[in-house]
């Protein structure tokens, strides 16, 4: 870790800040996306994105996975200020990155056809579905490496980069896709393709600007004759990044799967009942950036005090990261209990629909307190490379107790009411196992460092 006089809670902060900023930006790009094409083209055209979107999603989940082990390990070479090694875990990322998306590419634009109908696109969208999907899918190389990279920047104490290209990426978003949508300045009309074709423009200019960048500020990241060399693989270190990010990669794809099973379970209470279910997923996620940011710092730094054998700053990491999270999103909490109705009404105007959403808001909001507890333990233990049993425990509160309770209760007299009290019930039994693993297991073994 770099020497500094300022307080521990004011650096973390400081690398904080940018890393919500960033989460806040992705999730308004793809809200400028949907609003640009279905405002400008129609209902149908936005119905062909969100045919994609569990595909997405799912690449996405696994992408993460592989840099949540990557970012671990440069974040403990970074502590142990170990440059030669920082550069190669990024060159082997890098590269198994870009063959992944390549493999992704082509199995994507040959069999695009096939999974959109086993994905059940109805026929009216099927062919805008495909000819969209095939366009991302021949992106994915680049995408692959373009959020790795980022990932890396993080893990060197750097926020303010990954900040500065979403910045970028977000811009041309909005200036291209309507441009292409509309046709203007002479570029050609492509309609629900606008949106893939800027995506794609949007990381490629990001990565050209990182080049340049990243070189002239002389970053420690920055690509040279050392990072080349290392884009060759080393197959026992991709084992161990591997090992560290695949529990990653699938607690998210289970944790999607759950949310489709869910959102079946409340279409069955009809349109309200679902109109109600998006806006409120809207609301939430906003009040969950900063407990997920807060997660990610303090595995971050937990894995560059590990690095530099600073094992008595773990604790402190861990105070402030729950600390953090208490004022933060805490603060948040309160303020959208009271102004929820005001929240739920920038996305819904049915008086009715409002009035379900601000009780369920009500019913769930408090718990993402706790869910960010449990997101700063379970981020600690894996800085150390404890990542299965954190995992083990995130699995079992989605299959043991989030799906069955909103099944159970969502029968009872509670109703649609219920699937949200297993929610809040999931994410406490979350933190309270997280916290105990930490507690009486982690803080008690011999933490050594990977690097």
């Amino acid at each position: 870790m770099q020497p500094t006089t300022r307080p521990l809670w004011q650096r973390f902060s400081l690398f904080l800040i940018p890393l919500m900023a960033s989460n806040i930006l992705q999730a308004l790009s793809g809200t400028f996306n949907s609003i640009f094409i279905g405002q400008m083209i129609g209902v149908n055209a936005l119905a062909s994105l969100a045919t994609f979107f569990p595909i997405l999603f799912f690449l996405i989940s696994f992408i993460i996975g592989l840099s949540a082990g990557s970012t671990i390990l440069i974040g403990q070479a970074w502590g142990a200020r170990n440059l030669e090694r920082v550069k190669q875990v990024a060159g082997t990322s890098i590269t198994t990155a870009f063959v992944l998306g390549c493999i992704v590419a082509l199995i994507g634009g040959i069999w695009i056809e096939q999974i959109m109908a086993l994905l059940g696109a109805p026929e009216d969208i099927r062919q805008a579905a495909i000819g969209y999907g095939r366009i991302m899918f021949i992106g994915m190389p680049g995408f692959f490496v373009f959020l790795i990279v980022t990932s890396f920047l993080r893990g060197v104490g750097d926020t303010i980069t990954p900040l500065l290209s979403l910045i970028l990426s977000l811009v041309v978003g909005v200036i291209l896709t309507p441009a292409l949508i509309q046709g203007w300045w002479g570029l050609p009309q492509l309609g629900v393709n606008a949106a893939a074709i800027a995506f794609i423009a949007g990381f490629v200019v990001v990565l050209i600007f990182l080049f340049f960048y990243m070189r002239a500020r002389k970053l420690p990241l920055a690509p040279d004759a050392t990072l080349l060399r290392k884009l060759k693989p080393d197959f026992a270190l991709l084992g161990l990044i591997l090992k560290l990010g695949v529990p990653a990669g699938l607690q998210m794809v289970v944790a999607s799967v759950s949310g489709i099973v869910v959102v079946g379970v409340v279409n069955r209470f009809g349109s309200n009942a679902t109109a109600a279910y998006g806006a409120l997923n809207q609301v939430l996620n906003y009040v969950q950036f900063p407990a997920m940011s807060i997660g990610i710092a303090a595995s971050i730094f937990g894995a560059q005090a590990i690095g530099a054998r600073q094992m008595d700053q773990l604790s402190p990491i861990t105070k402030t990261g729950l600390t953090l999270n208490l004022i933060i999103t805490g603060t948040l909490v309160v303020l959208a209990y009271l102004f929820s109705q005001n929240l739920v009404a920038l996305f819904i105007t049915d008086p009715e629909v409002i009035d379900l959403t601000e009780h369920l808001l009500f019913v769930v909001l408090w718990s993402i307190v706790p869910f960010g507890w449990g997101v700063v333990f379970s981020g600690m233990m894996r800085a150390s490379g404890m990542v299965y049993w954190p995992m083990a425990i995130s699995l079992a509160c989605i299959l043991l107790v989030e799906l069955p309770g909103a099944l159970w209760l969502s029968q009872t007299a509670l109703g649609i009411t219920g699937i949200w009290v297993a929610y809040a019930t999931s994410f406490t039994v979350m933190m309270l196992c997280q916290g105990a693993l930490y507690l009486f297991v982690w803080r008690r073994r011999e933490i050594v460092a990977l690097v």
